[in-house]
């Protein structure tokens, strides 16, 4: 039997254990300069906490606006029912796409694998709404009522209404003043409106969301689409849309359609289509350099009225660091006490940022009927951003410390 004896006084393992429990009662023992020194002038801590706030409110602002973006304009894409997207090879986005020969689609028909290639209709129009008589712009989305195109249910429960001539499902959460419209199609009322000059009935509701390019859309068959575009062909259509035989190999498929299309068309996986969307709204346009700039821009604010906030209270706290100086301690110690003020002005002013941030989001899902949301990824990152912001205005704040002269001040 082995015999295990108790470690005695002067081990390794004592001595550690006396290190960790003497750092831990420095620590506690240790007085907080930093917050004793902010809060010793509210009004001046009133302002810091507000300007901070401010910077963090632009920057919820840019990138929860930047996500918004990106999110509402593949809102469609996203929805759509398909494994598998045929495109031009001129697209662009979806509501400036090109067209191609459907015939594309009976080509990869036989192709093993392939379940079902359908048509997609997509266009603009603009039709005059019922409740305001405004005319706005609207996604129409014209599909093969044999098949779901979409993955929405209620899209897809309503389709045997569509098979009217001029019968379409309106989007309830589209850009606009359509409460009465909502409540007439929900109790089961027709209502009448027009594109084009064109009356149209209101058949059906389903929930998608408007985007920077729409107020909203509108889901009816392919035939009713191509009442509107007398000149356009019905076989030039804006996608195809290739759904896989259970248990087939998505790759596999691709690479056996990419094989047969002419270089008019392209095919890709659906997640490589919405990535192919966002990239268009983030790389080709100008909005998403705009909000970047101003994040960058709100960032840099913050970092001038943490500096002037810092770099006023270290001048006039001026001669007690260069008695601590006097004393021996080094630029290091007079950092530290700087970045603790900088650090609780961080986390004081994130708060009220992130309360004004959740209120404006709110703001904009009512009056522009955009689907922002505040999530953990954005938060954490703006919190990191300002953590960053106020430290590095705590560290130019202290440059004067270290080249100070002691005897300069006294």
């Amino acid at each position: 039997m082995t015999l295990i004896s108790p470690k005695l006084p002067g081990t390794p393992s004592s001595s550690l254990s006396r290190l960790l429990k003497g750092f831990g009662q420095t620590m506690r023992d240790r007085t907080p300069l930093g917050w004793l020194q902010l809060k010793k002038n509210k009004g001046r801590l009133i302002v810091a906490i507000a300007g901070i706030g401010f910077a963090d409110l632009l920057m919820f602002a840019q990138l929860g606006i930047q996500a918004a973006l990106f999110d509402s304009n593949t809102l469609l894409n996203r929805g759509l029912d398909a494994d598998i997207i045929i495109r031009s090879a001129q697209y662009r986005d979806l509501n400036l796409a090109d067209t191609l020969p459907r015939r594309r689609l009976f080509q990869i028909k036989d192709i093993p694998g392939v379940q079902s290639a359908e048509p997609l209709y997509v266009s603009r129009v603009v039709w005059k709404n019922p409740q305001t008589r405004r005319r706005t712009q609207l996604t129409l989305v014209g599909q093969s009522l044999d098949r779901p195109a979409l993955t929405f249910e209620e899209v897809n429960q309503n389709l045997d209404k569509l098979r009217q001539p001029d019968t379409f499902l309106f989007d309830r959460l589209s850009r606009g003043e359509y409460k009465d419209v909502v409540a007439q199609v929900t109790a089961g009322q027709a209502v009448e409106t027009e594109i084009d000059r064109r009356t149209i009935e209101v058949a059906g509701l389903f929930s998608l969301g408007a985007s920077f390019a729409t107020d909203g859309t509108l889901v009816t068959s392919q035939e009713n689409f191509l009442r509107f575009f007398p000149d356009r062909s019905p076989g030039q259509i804006t996608l195809g849309l290739i759904k896989l035989e259970p248990g087939a190999d998505a790759e596999q498929v691709l690479n056996q359609i990419q094989e047969i299309l002419p270089p008019d068309s392209i095919a890709s996986t659906k997640q490589a289509y919405v990535d192919l969307e966002q990239a268009y709204w983030q790389q080709a346009t100008p909005i998403g350099i705009v909000f970047t700039f101003g994040t960058v821009m709100a960032f840099v604010v913050g970092t001038v009225i943490v500096f002037q906030i810092l770099s006023t209270d270290v001048n006039e706290h001026m001669s007690e660091y260069a008695t601590f100086k006097a004393m021996g301690y080094r630029d290091r110690y007079l950092l530290v006490i700087v970045l603790e003020e900088a650090i609780i002005l961080a986390t004081l002013g994130f708060i009220p940022g992130l309360a004004l941030a959740l209120g404006q989001y709110a703001l904009l899902r009512n009056a522009a009927a955009l689907p922002i949301a505040m999530t953990f990824a954005r938060l954490s990152f703006v919190f990191f951003l300002t953590i960053v912001m106020c430290s590095i205005s705590g560290v130019i704040a202290t440059r004067r410390l270290q080249s100070a002269d002691p005897a300069d001040n006294f």
